[in-house]
């Protein structure tokens, strides 16, 4: 994801003779953006095969992405399905208080089946120490209390924006989240690589900074019709 107010930021089978060849799986193009992608061309995203985009709204409790409404208008009129995400700020205030800063200012779930379950992003602390200066245990905690007012506002649980380091580093890779929330995992490379904190699977997966048509590229695990379920629960 892109930093805001700091600086920067299948399996297979084996028989005797030899390997099986590895089923390909269905995917479906997204990408995520910020304000910072000042100009994004939704209708080129959608012609080339994109059908979603997550977009920026908000980070902590003062901060409302300058770009977001417009983004999110761009995004509806070119028929992607999109959602919001909140980018984590743990040392600032309670993951309860955050969430509901989310839900205010354009983070909130509605069943039109063009809406994503809005997206905690906690990663990275871009402007002091990695972990916020909470412990392991504590930054479970905050992350649990973010989850529990998301879901007891929509219903839905939101979805986890993260890295296996980060996530092993911060959270003592935590298995909590895994039968809930849906696992957004951040690796640039040829493939996913090690899924943290229990997760069977991403559900999403972030695999390049950069996209053709604007923001961070994304790959949903899963056909359409999946992506379509995600957006309805």
């Amino acid at each position: 994801m892109r930093f805001p107010i700091a600086p920067l930021l299948l399996a297979f089978t084996l028989t005797s003779a030899a390997p099986a060849a590895l089923e390909k799986r269905a995917t479906v193009q997204g990408f995520d953006i910020s304000h910072y992608q000042g100009t994004v061309n939704f209708k080129g995203a959608y012609d080339s095969g994109a059908r979603f985009v997550i977009i920026k709204a908000t980070e902590g409790t003062t901060y409302i992405d300058p770009g977001f409404s417009d983004h999110y208008v761009g995004a509806t009129n070119a028929g992607l399905i999109r959602g919001g995400y909140h980018f984590a700020q743990p040392s600032s205030s309670s993951g309860s208080t955050q969430a509901a800063y989310f839900l205010a200012h354009g983070g909130g779930w509605s069943n039109d089946g063009r809406t994503l379950p809005g997206m905690l992003d906690i990663e990275y602390n871009p402007s002091g120490a990695t972990c916020y200066g909470l412990s392991q245990s504590a930054m479970v905690s905050w992350i649990q209390s973010f989850v529990n007012e998301y879901h007891g506002k929509t219903g839905r649980y939101p979805m986890i924006y993260s890295t296996n380091d980060w996530w092993t580093t911060c959270t003592g890779n935590s298995a909590a989240f895994h039968t809930t929330c849906p696992l957004v995992l951040a690796r640039y490379g040829s493939s996913p690589g090690t899924i943290p904190g229990g997760w069977p699977y991403q559900t999403i997966w972030q695999n390049a900074d950069t996209y053709t048509y604007g923001g961070d590229s994304d790959i949903f695990n899963g056909d359409l019709t999946g992506l379509k379920k995600l957006a309805t629960g």
